[in-house]
C-alpha cells in the first residue's frame, strides 16, 4: 500500500513526522495490539516492513498465495484504525533517536542527507527524512492526527498486489476489505524548490576517509528528458562495474572502493549526485577523473555503439529487476501514482531506444554542468 504522502509533507517544527507515524502504525489498533499486528502475518510464514521517502509512505507484505484476504484486512487496520497510544509514542521516539545515532556513525548514509539539505536549503524536501531530535521530542499524538487527515486521501492512496490471482478474486477482497474506507480528499499544497546558487563545503569529521558529494537538481518524474537522464546516469555511474566512473577511478586508477551516480526523480523537481569514498590524500586526483569523465559527456556525442551498449544494458538490467516482485509491485504502483497507468515494459523500452546521442548530449550540458553543480565533503580532521 502506497501513500502519496512523505518527509516533504511536514512543515517546520515537525520534522521527522512521517517516519515516525510509520514505526507507529505497527503499535496498535482498534482491535489488535503490538504483538497480534507482527504476529498476524509472521504466524504464516508472511513479511511485513514500511518505509518512509521524501514523497511516499510504503507498507508492503511478502506471504503464501491464500493469505491475501488476511493482508488486506492487516493493511486497513494499521492505516485507518491505529490508535497511536502515548507510551507507544514515547517508546517509539527512543528507538528512533538510536537509529539518527546509527546515521551518524555511518558517513556514507549521513552525507546523502547533509547533501538534499544543503542542496535545498531550507525547503522541505532539504531535511532529514528522520527529523531532528528536537523536533521528535516534541510530537504529539494532535501532530499526528493532523498530518493523517491532511496527507492520507484514499484518492491518492495505491493498492498494488502481484501474485496468481484473479482480477475477480482481487476485486472482490478487495471489495470486503477495503470498502469500508470512507473517502477522503484534499488538495495537495506541496510548493516547488527554487534553484539556488551552488555551494562547495567542506566539513572535517572524526573520520578515515574522505566522502564526498558532487551533483544538483535535476528533471521531475514528468520531465520529457527523464528517461534521458536515466540512461546517461546508468552509463556514467550506474549498477554494474562497467560504469564510466568505475572504469576508470577504481579499475583503472585504483583510488575508490566506491563510486557512483545516481538520479532520482520527484513529482516537481529531481537529484543528481555522484558519491565517491576514498582515501584523503587521493580525494584530489579522484575528483580529476570525475571531472574529466563528466567534460567528455559534455564535449562529446556519444557514437552509435556506445549508445546502442548504453541502451541493452540498460533494458538488460530494468528487465532482470522484474523477476524481483516485490520490487516490481512497488515500482509499478509508484508508476500508476505519478502518471496515473502503468507502463508496459514494451513501453519502456521504446521511450529507450527513442533517445538519441544529441538529446543526451543536451541533458550532460544541462545537468552535469559543474557551475550548477553543489559539492558536499566528510574529511579526516
Amino acid at each position: 500500500m502506497l501513500i502519496n504522502a512523505g518527509a516533504r509533507d511536514e512543515r517546520k517544527g515537525n520534522y521527522g513526522l512521517a517516519h515516525f507515524i510509520e514505526h507507529l502504525l505497527f503499535k496498535q489498533t482498534e482491535k489488535r495490539n503490538t504483538h497480534q499486528i507482527l504476529n498476524r502475518l509472521e504466524s504464516v510464514g508472511g513479511d511485513l516492513n514500511a518505509y518512509t521517502t521524501k514523497e511516499y509512505t510504503c507498507v508492503h507484505a511478502s506471504f503464501l498465495t491464500p493469505y491475501l484476504g488476511r493482508t488486506l484486512d492487516l493493511f486497513e487496520d494499521l492505516f485507518f484504525h491505529s490508535v497511536f497510544p502515548e507510551h507507544e509514542l514515547e517508546k517509539e521516539k527512543g528507538v528512533i533517536m538510536d537509529e539518527m545515532a546509527s546515521y551518524l556513525d555511518s558517513p556514507e548514509d549521513s552525507i546523502l542527507d547533509d547533501f538534499e539539505d544543503q542542496l535545498f536549503q531550507g525547503h522541505e524536501l532539504g531535511h532529514n527524512i528522520l527529523g531532528t531530535e528536537a523536533d521528535l521530542t516534541q510530537l504529539t499524538r494532535n501532530d499526528i492526527a493532523e498530518f493523517i487527515r491532511k496527507n492520507y486521501q484514499t484518492h491518492e492512496i495505491i493498492v498494488g498486489i502481484t501474485g496468481n490471482y484473479s482480477i475477480r478474486s482481487v476485486t472482490a477482497l478487495a471489495a470486503r476489505t477495503l470498502g469500508k474506507v470512507c473517502r477522503a480528499s484534499g488538495r495537495r499544497d506541496r510548493i516547488p524548490p527554487q534553484r539556488s546558487e551552488p555551494l562547495q563545503t567542506r566539513i572535517p569529521k572524526p573520520i578515515n576517509q574522505t566522502h564526498y558529494m558532487l551533483g544538483g537538481m535535476a528533471y521531475s518524474v514528468h520531465d520529457p528528458n527523464k528517461v534521458g537522464l536515466l540512461l546517461l546516469n546508468n552509463l556514467l555511474g550506474g549498477m554494474g562495474m562497467t560504469s564510466k566512473l568505475n572504469l576508470v577511478v577504481r579499475e583503472k586508477h585504483g583510488i575508490a572502493y566506491t563510486i557512483e551516480s545516481s538520479y532520482t526523480p520527484l513529482s516537481d523537481t529531481g537529484i543528481f549526485h555522484i558519491y565517491l569514498g576514498t582515501d584523503a590524500e587521493k580525494t584530489d586526483k579522484a575528483l580529476r577523473l570525475v571531472r574529466g569523465e563528466l567534460r567528455k559527456l559534455r564535449e562529446h556525442q556519444l557514437g552509435v555503439m556506445q549508445l546502442h551498449q548504453a541502451k541493452q544494458k540498460f533494458k538488460g538490467q530494468i528487465a532482470l529487476a522484474e523477476e524481483n516482485r516485490l520490487s516490481l509491485i512497488i515500482s509499478l504502483a509508484k508508476n500508476l501514482m505519478d502518471d496515473g497507468r502503468v507502463q508496459t515494459l514494451a513501453e519502456v523500452f521504446a521511450q529507450i531506444d527513442a533517445v538519441d546521442a544529441q538529446q543526451l548530449l543536451h541533458i550532460a550540458n544541462e545537468i552535469l554542468d559543474e557551475e550548477n553543480l553543489s559539492s558536499l565533503g566528510f574529511f579526516p580532521e
